[in-house]
C-alpha cells in the first residue's frame, strides 16, 4: 500500500509524493505546471480518408502553420508552447536498421527540421508513438524498440513524447503488463543517448476504463502512470471534429466534455508538480457552443489539467481567443502549488469545486450541467474557509473581472455554463480546511443517514445531493466530520453484516476516529491498522452500509475502497 498521509488543515496531497523527475536524465524537474500547447489529432485526425474529420492529417505544412498561429495570436506567449505531432507521421514499415521512417510526402524535410523550426519560434516539439506493436492508426509501434525510438526522438530535438496504448502483445495486455511496459519506456527516456529531458505523456489508463464495469485495474494503472510520467490520459479520446452529435455529453466516437470531466474530477489525489491528470484536449469551438467552450476551459483550469488545444488555431474566433487567453484562468491552471480542485458538492444539476492556491486564495467554480439557466451559490465555509460569520472575502469573477467583498459566492448560470472565482480571504477568516463530499463507487457519496446526530448513526452510500449530511470536513486532528460529529468505526453484528461499521459518533479523541488518506484513494482507520472505509460488497444502491474492512494490500485495488476527498 502507498504511504499514508495524515489528514490535516495543511494537508499534504498524496499526489505530491509523485516524482517530478521520473523521466529526466539530468535530474531536472519536468512539467512542474501542466503542459500547454497544440496537438493535431482531434481536429485533423490521421488523413484525408478519415471518416471522422474530413480534414488533412499531420503534415509539415499543417504543424508549422498551427505553430505560427500560436505565436501570432499571442497564445504561445501565454504558455501554449508545446506543439505535438500525433499518429500517422511515419511510413508503414521501419527501415533495415529498425528505425522509424518519417513519411516524407507529409514531412518532406524530416522531423529534425520540424524540431529546429519549432525551437526557433520559441516552442517545444512533441511527438507521438505507441507502446504496442502498432499505433492506433496502424503504423509501427515502439514495442521491442523502446531505447532505439527514444534515442531517435532525442536526436531530433523532441521535448515531449505522447505514448499511446494500442496493440499490446497478449502476454503484456493486462494491468501489470501496461504498468511494466510504460515503466520500461520511462527508463529508456532517462537513459537516452543525447541526455535530453523529455516530458512523458502516458495513455495507459485509458485502456482500462472504457467499457469496464470493475475499475480496479484502471486505478492501478493510473497509480503506475503517475509514478513514471508527468501526465496521463485516463479515458476516452475527446470527440473528434465532425464526429456527429454533441461534444458536451457524447460518449461514442470520442467522449464529450462532461464524461471526461466526470472521471477526471475525482482523481485530485494524484495531482502535484510534475504529476497531472489529463482529461484530453481542449476543443474550443469544435462541437461546443461558446458557453460550453468557456466551461471546458474553466473546468480544465480548476482540475490543473494540461491545456492542449486540438482546434484550428489559425481560425479561432475573437471570443475563443478571449476564452483561451484568459490570464486569470491560466494562472489558476498553472498555480505552482499544483493542487487539483476537489468536489465540494454535486446535486445532479450544479457542481461546486474548490481548489487551494499557492498564495492562500481558493479558486471556486459553479457548473450548470442542465439545459436551463439556474441560480447557484455556495458559502465560504462550504468551500473550506474557517472563521464563521466573521469571515468574508474578496471574490473576483474570472470571466468579468468584477470583484466584490462577500461571505457567499454565487451566480445565475446559463445552460452548460460555469462561473469561476478567485477568493481571497479577509481578516475575519482564520484558516482553511478541506471541505466537501466523499465520493466512492458508482459516483455515490458517503452520507450521514437521515442527517442523524445521535451516537452510532450509520454512514451509508447514497446518491450525491449536496446536502449538509454529505459535507465532510477534514480538520487538523485527523478526524473526518459531518454535522459536528466524527466518522468512527464500531463493531456490530446483525443479519446483514458482522464486523466494523462506519458510524457518526460524538468526537471524543478516540483512536478509531482518526483516519489517514492513501495515495491510491484508500481511507484507512489509524486506530484499526489495515482496515479501510469500504462500500459493503461493492453494492451501489442507495442505503448500502459503509463498513471498515480489511484494506486490499495488493493489486488489484478494490474499487469499493477507493474514495475521492475534498481539497
Amino acid at each position: 500500500m502507498a504511504a499514508a498521509v495524515a489528514l490535516s488543515g495543511a494537508l499534504v496531497v498524496p499526489g505530491a509524493q509523485a516524482s517530478p523527475t521520473a523521466t529526466s536524465p539530468s535530474g531536472n524537474a519536468l512539467a512542474l505546471t501542466p503542459p500547454m500547447g497544440f496537438n493535431n489529432w482531434a481536429r485533423y485526425g490521421c488523413d484525408t480518408d478519415s471518416p471522422n474529420t474530413g480534414d488533412q492529417g499531420p503534415s509539415q505544412q499543417l504543424i508549422l502553420e498551427q505553430a505560427q498561429a500560436l505565436v501570432d495570436t499571442g497564445l504561445a506567449a501565454k504558455g501554449y508552447d508545446t506543439v505535438t505531432i500525433d499518429d500517422c507521421w511515419t511510413t508503414t514499415a521501419r527501415d533495415s536498421e529498425g528505425n522509424l521512417v518519417t513519411d516524407t510526402e507529409k514531412f518532406p524535410q524530416g522531423m529534425a527540421y520540424i524540431g529546429s523550426r519549432l525551437h526557433e519560434m520559441g516552442l517545444r516539439f512533441g511527438i507521438y508513438s505507441d507502446i504496442g506493436t502498432a499505433t492506433c492508426g496502424g503504423f509501427p509501434g515502439s514495442w521491442g524498440h523502446f531505447q532505439q525510438d527514444v534515442d531517435l526522438f532525442a536526436a531530433w530535438g523532441v521535448d515531449y513524447i505522447k505514448l499511446d496504448g494500442c496493440n499490446m502483445p497478449s502476454s503484456a495486455s493486462d494491468a501489470d503488463g501496461y504498468i511494466d511496459a510504460y515503466g520500461d519506456f520511462a527508463a529508456a527516456m532517462r537513459a537516452n543517448s543525447s541526455g535530453r529531458d523529455m516530458v512523458f505523456s502516458e495513455s495507459s489508463p485509458a485502456y482500462f476504463s472504457i467499457g469496464a464495469t470493475d475499475l480496479s485495474d484502471w486505478y492501478d494503472v493510473i497509480d503506475g502512470a503517475s509514478r513514471t510520467g508527468q501526465l496521463w490520459r485516463e479515458g476516452y479520446d475527446v470527440k473528434m471534429r465532425n464526429g456527429g452529435g454533441s461534444a458536451w455529453d457524447k460518449n461514442s466516437n470520442g467522449a464529450g466534455v462532461m464524461t471526461q470531466y466526470g472521471y477526471n474530477s475525482l482523481l485530485s489525489r494524484y495531482a502535484a508538480p510534475g504529476s497531472w491528470n489529463d482529461p484530453d484536449f481542449l476543443i474550443t469551438g469544435d462541437g461546443l457552443t461558446a458557453e460550453e467552450s468557456r466551461s471546458q476551459f474553466a473546468l480544465w483550469a480548476m482540475m490543473a489539467s494540461p491545456l492542449i488545444l486540438s482546434t484550428d488555431v489559425a481560425s479561432l474566433s475573437t471570443d475563443s481567443l478571449a476564452t483561451l487567453g484568459n490570464t486569470d484562468l491560466i494562472a489558476i491552471d498553472q498555480d505552482p502549488l499544483g493542487r487539483q480542485a476537489g468536489v465540494v458538492s454535486r446535486d445532479g444539476t450544479v457542481d461546486v469545486l474548490a481548489r487551494p492556491l499557492a498564495n492562500g486564495d481558493r479558486a471556486v467554480s459553479l457548473l450548470n450541467r442542465g439545459t436551463t439557466a439556474v441560480p447557484a451559490s455556495t458559502t465560504l465555509s462550504a468551500v473550506g474557509f474557517l472563521g464563521g460569520a466573521g469571515c468574508s472575502a474578496s471574490v473576483k469573477d474570472l470571466w468579468t473581472g468584477a470583484t466584490t467583498t462577500t461571505s457567499t459566492i454565487g451566480a445565475t448560470l446559463p445552460p452548460h455554463g460555469t462561473a469561476v472565482f478567485r477568493v481571497t480571504p479577509g481578516a475575519g477568516c482564520t484558516g482553511q480546511q478541506p471541505t466537501g463530499q466523499i465520493t466512492g463507487i458508482g459516483d455515490k457519496c458517503a452520507d450521514d443517514s437521515g442527517s442523524g446526530t445521535a451516537a452510532g448513526n450509520p454512514v451509508i452510500l447514497f446518491h450525491c445531493t449536496a446536502g449538509a449530511n454529505q459535507r465532510w470536513t477534514l480538520p487538523s486532528d485527523g478526524t473526518v466530520r459531518a454535522l459536528g460529529q466524527c466518522l468512527d468505526a464500531v463493531h456490530r453484528s446483525d443479519s446483514t453484516y458482522t464486523g466494523y461499521r462506519a458510524v457518526l459518533n460524538p468526537c471524543d479523541g478516540g483512536s478509531t476516529q482518526k483516519w489517514s488518506y492513501e495515495r491510491n484513494g484508500f481511507l484507512e482507520n489509524t486506530g484499526l491498522p489495515g482496515r479501510c472505509l469500504d462500500a459493503y460488497a461493492s453494492v451501489t444502491t442507495d442505503g448500502n452500509p459503509l463498513i471498515v474492512d480489511t484494506c486490499a494490500n495488493s493489486r488489484p485495488n478494490q474499487q469499493n475502497q477507493i474514495w475521492a476527498l475534498a481539497e
